[in-house]
């Protein structure tokens, strides 16, 4: 982290600023970049030559794809894109003055790429609806045969085996009358779907584990992880999901549900070139359907739009919001179609209020948002120690993990009735008002008012437990549903108090609003506020969870209630932490993301962060082969040009996949030997070459002679001569402002026209962490040694059960084997280990170090 700045950035200390020299951003203008664009319409060389251009470009995007785990620089991907533009819209009128007119075919090609970006809408729309009636179904089926099957048809779950059954349900059977074999069996189907999910995952798909929004935020902002939205990815996520919510761990699908509608629109967007190659039209497809998961996840289009406005993307105009909206009502639409339910709800939980509420509830509002805002805090941060745990020491034996805490689950759920059954069945049931024929297990009784009580402090209690432990393991698992599920648990406790309260003094003055006869409290109201609350406390959203909530039950009174939980728990959450479990992940993880939400304050210059010591290449006098040893020696993605080593003044730069496609092209085409020259700018670079460029032929590789003795290799078509520039003292949140609002992979740092560094958004993000570090010191020492510890625990236990089983298997005659688990820290480089946190180094563990001693480039 601490790097030595250049002799043309020391002078420049932040108090020692002058009138001339003010901080400046800047896309450095050139000659080359005049020549490269020249006027189409007179010259036919010139016509040619922005083909050639075209074609190059092409190809180069063909190769490139986006290397996996780098950043897209978004200001190329536009200057691409407006290039293919200029090349469709010369084809045109090349067409047009041959034909003399458009025939019926060219506007119908028209039309169809006019209105590509519609098509690709309603058919991922189209898709991710069937895909969430599919999953519901098979979801819900797959959790009611824990309990017991039907035996007028095998494949229908319990509500659709008891259609129309006015009291009792004969067809509907346990698997026993015998309730412990019911027991036993409960947990073998939650081991078998846990073990099935996992291995799936494992063996298949590592990247279907988890929700996947965290790294999906990064994807849209311009990350690639390759394969992350794949089809094998979209298929075992969508077999692997029903499995792991019938399995019983307190994990939910709707999380996963952007993750298999975001990899539903990548995949039918890769089937359209205007897509397949441009990364922001693409950014557009994968924010709808991110808008369309969570649309159809809680039957809310309205609120998905806002989810994927407020939490999902960076970069959200008004066009993405329009087809965000469009796709997310054809998804919805086509749920609607299907009903899954039966019922004609789009959800399991969707339920309606006809009661208004009182003021003087707002008191009990209140503490139902304290919660929301405690428990998100609480979970985020021992479910990161969780992860970190995990990562440690589990990373191996992923199938083992997930099997034990489904068989764990399952048997500490199946003595409470809240927590035996699904977690959305669970809150439809505490959603639901007493009236009516509506009753589970004698929920409404009043003379079982303090034994419900108990067993939701119970449920909400042990699922808080369960959600820390099974929310990271790898099988598809979400957030949403548990903590909506805790929320909807913790409410109805409370609304069951405040009812109770009520029911013992009904002359108070404090409850002087209620009518003197019939119901005043609606305990079903509590508990869906407890689920905005808990849904707004783990993942730190505001709008798009009261829209969600009010889609939910069409109560248009319950919106000042919903928004007062939320605001209330937005607060809390706050004094504890920036940011809900996505963002935190997002940090945890170490993957190269600046959120907007944050605001930083740093007080220095960029020039404290650049790297100063960069692998630059010189104008001229470099030979092919010494090219490749230095692309052998780093894989930096990026070298910046300069003149020479003397001088440093700044030409341009060039990525890595631009200089191998140069480098091959010229050694298959010209037959280019090793020690051929290359030049990165032509003879005639200086301030006359503008007017001069224009009746300059392009130098392309045509022109090369193979036989030269003297043979040089013109590069400079294949630089970018105008990178993004900034002053040495510009302030560091300003540099961090612009990798936000424009996205480049890198920003050079220039002063008079010399190179002096050069910064990404990993080394803001290395410097952020740092002054985090320092201002929030942590204690490592005692954790590792609980860790370490706790590893031991389940180590012995692991072996205590293996040998037991390996006695049973003796005695069947199926043999046995000894189970090994080992720790994967050793003694010696515990210390080597300490030592590093101890050190500055420890901020870029999770972060990609650019190498110490010799040059830095860009990742």
């Amino acid at each position: 982290m601490n790097r030595s700045s250049s002799s043309h950035s020391r002078p420049l200390h932040p108090n020692a600023r002058s009138s001339s020299f003010t901080p400046t951003l800047r896309r450095r203008t050139t000659s080359v970049s005049t020549a490269q664009t020249p006027d189409l319409t007179d010259d036919p060389e010139a016509a040619q030559a922005a083909h050639t251009d075209h074609v190059i470009h092409e190809e180069i995007a063909e190769i490139k794809r986006y290397e996996d785990f780098t950043t897209i620089d978004w200001v190329q991907d536009a200057a691409r894109e407006q290039l293919r533009r200029k090349a469709r819209r010369k084809k045109r009128a090349g067409f047009w003055e041959r034909e003399g007119r458009i025939g019926w075919r060219g506007r119908i090609a028209e039309a169809y790429d006019a209105g590509q970006a519609w098509i690709v809408v309603t058919l991922v729309g189209v898709a991710i609806g069937l895909n969430a009636a599919f999953l519901n179904i098979v979801t819900e089926w797959l959790s009611d045969i824990k309990l017991g099957h039907c035996e007028t048809a095998f494949y229908l779950n319990e509500n659709f085996c008891c259609w129309g059954a006015e009291s009792g349900c004969p067809e509907w059977k346990r698997w026993s009358g015998f309730w412990p074999l019911n027991y036993v069996l409960y947990i073998f189907f939650a081991a078998l779907f846990s073990l099935t999910a996992a291995t799936l995952v494992k063996s298949f798909a590592p990247y279907a584990a988890g929700s996947g929004i965290s790294e999906i935020k990064c994807i849209i902002a311009g990350f690639v992880m390759k394969g992350y939205l794949g089809a094998w990815t979209l298929v075992i996520k969508s077999i692997g999901l029903p499995l792991a919510i019938a399995s019983g761990l307190s994990v939910g699908k709707e999380g996963p549900s952007v993750h298999y509608a975001v990899c539903t629109g990548n995949v039918i967007s890769r089937f359209f070139d205007k897509y397949r190659r441009n990364a922001a039209k693409t950014r557009e497809i994968l924010s709808a359907s991110a808008a369309a998961g969570v649309g159809v996840a809680f039957g809310s289009p309205i609120g998905g739009v806002l989810f994927s406005l407020e939490e999902m993307s960076n970069y959200f105009p008004l066009k993405t919001m329009w087809r965000s909206y469009f796709c997310a009502l054809v998804a919805t639409a086509v749920l609607a179609a299907m009903n899954p339910f039966r019922t004609g709800q789009l959800v399991m939980f969707q339920v309606r209020y006809d009661r208004s509420w009182h003021f003087f509830e707002i008191v009990f509002y209140l503490i139902i948002g304290v919660f929301g805002g405690l428990y998100g805090a609480f979970v985020i941060k021992w479910n990161l120690r969780v992860q970190a745990f995990r990562k440690r020491y589990l990373a191996q034996y992923p199938i083992m993990e997930a099997v034990t805490l489904a068989v764990l689950t399952a048997v500490i759920c199946y003595p409470n009735m809240f927590l035996r059954i699904d977690m959305t069945e669970s809150m439809e049931i505490l959603f639901m008002e007493c009236e009516g024929d509506h009753d589970y297990d004698e929920l409404c009784d009043r003379q079982n008012r303090w034994t419900m009580i108990f067993s939701l402090a119970i449920a909400t209690i042990i699922r808080t437990l369960l959600v820390i432990l099974s929310y990271g393991c790898k099988v598809p698992a979400g957030i949403f549903v548990p903590s909506m599920a805790i929320g909807a648990s913790f409410g109805r406790m409370v609304g069951i108090i405040v009812q109770h309260i009520h029911e013992s003094h009904p002359n108070a003055a404090f409850f002087a609003a209620c009518e003197p006869d019939g119901p005043c409290i609606t305990p079903g109201t509590y508990a869906f506020l407890g689920a905005a609350a808990a849904l707004s406390g783990i993942m730190h959203i505001t709008v798009s969870v009261v829209v969600i909530m009010f889609e939910l039950t069409g109560a248009l009174t319950y919106i000042l209630p919903t928004m007062i939980v939320v605001g209330v728990t937005k607060a809390v959450g706050e004094r504890f932490g920036k940011g809900g479990i996505a963002d935190r992940a997002i940090w945890f993880n170490g993957y190269p993301f600046l959120d907007n939400k944050e605001e930083h304050t740093f007080g220095v210059p960029v020039s404290q962060v650049m790297a100063s010591h960069i692998v630059s290449l010189p104008a001229t006098g470099l030979e092919i082969r010494q090219l490749e040893r230095i692309m052998t020696e780093n894989q930096y993605q990026g070298y910046p040009i300069v003149e020479d080593f003397t001088s440093k003044i700044l030409i341009g730069y060039i990525g890595r996949t631009e200089l191998k496609y140069a480098i091959d092209r010229a050694k298959r085409d010209q037959l280019a030997p090793g020690h051929a020259l290359c030049v990165f700018a032509t003879a005639n670079t200086g301030s006359d070459s503008r007017n001069s460029s224009s009746s300059m032929p392009p130098v392309t590789f045509d022109t090369i002679s193979a036989t030269s003795a003297q043979l040089r290799v013109d590069l400079s078509k294949f630089i970018d001569p105008t990178p993004l520039t900034v002053h040495p003292r510009l302030p560091l949140e300003t540099v961090m402002e612009l990798f936000k609002k424009m996205g480049p992979r890198v920003v050079l740092i220039e002063y008079r026209g010399r190179l002096t560094g050069l910064v990404t958004v990993k080394d803001c993000l290395k410097y952020q962490f740092k002054v985090e570090a320092q201002e929030n010191p942590s204690q490592v020492n005692g954790m590792d040694e609980g860790e370490e510890k706790l590893w031991g625990v389940i180590r012995r236990t692991a072996i205590w059960v293996d040998g037991g089983l390996n006695v049973v298997r003796r005695k069947l005659g199926l043999g046995g084997q000894d189970i090994r688990l080992v720790s994967p820290v050793s003694q010696e480089n515990e210390s080597a280990r300490q030592r590093l946190r101890d050190s500055d180094e420890a901020l870029e563990l999770e972060l990609e170090d650019r190498g110490s001693g010799g040059g830095t480039g860009v990742r």
